[in-house]
């Protein structure tokens, strides 16, 4: 997983609130195995038209947003069920960062162990920033050392996080990585274990069964 220290981007609006993840990722595309390629569907519903077109009006679509890793977005965003999916398609397309009023549980959690930054700022503070990314070429700097989010117009906002997803982004350390981390105490118990068990007295129905 890729450390998140400071991110300057451009900025991609998507004034909803309520987003879910069956909006995030619909469920047709969760066939894959693995956790790469789902970024062409990332919000297909809305992207495309009926005739698998791509929908203008989008905001994603429309050439400004091209490269955008920021995505701003209203209240309660990731509701819905609690498909993993929905941060690897988020993280497929590009965005390392979502900022928005609030987050779902689940998808709060997911999107951590997938290497992307979720920033809860105030309402008034999330709705100035989705009419500024109106503006094409508008950037925010993002820093999760410093815990800032700000602008080159004089927006600057601090937010918190827990110390421990804190810790994992700016190291890059997803779950597996977590564990990695302790795989010489991890061989070194194995070993024991093992050795233990095999040096073990075994009792007569044990040995008869061996036997069997």
């Amino acid at each position: 997983m890729k450390p998140f220290r400071t991110l300057t981007s451009k900025v991609a609006p998507l004034d909803a609130v309520n987003v879910d993840t069956d909006q995030i990722i619909p469920k047709q595309f969760l066939k894959r195995i693995e956790r790469t390629g789902y970024g062409e569907f990332l919000f297909f519903d809305w992207r495309k038209n009926s005739d698998g077109s791509p929908n203008p009006e989008f905001s994603l679509n429309k050439p400004q947003y091209k490269g955008a890793e920021i995505l701003v977005a209203g209240r309660n965003f990731g509701c819905g069920s609690s498909r993993e999916h929905a941060a690897w398609a988020l993280s497929d397309y590009g965005f390392r960062c979502v900022i928005a009023p609030s987050f779902a549980d689940i998808f709060f959690s997911n999107a951590g162990k997938n290497g992307i930054l979720l920033v809860m700022l105030p309402d008034d503070k999330v709705a100035q920033l989705l009419e500024r990314a109106q503006h094409p070429g508008y950037k925010l700097h993002v820093s999760l050392e410093m815990q800032t989010v700000k602008d080159d117009q004089g927006f600057h906002e601090s937010f918190t996080i827990d110390p421990f997803r804190r810790s994992c982004l700016l190291e890059g350390l997803d779950d597996i990585g977590l564990t990695l981390r302790h795989a010489a105490a991890l061989d070194k118990f194995e070993k024991h274990h093992d050795a233990a068990f095999w040096s073990a007295p075994r009792s007569n129905s044990s040995q008869k069964e061996s036997r069997a």
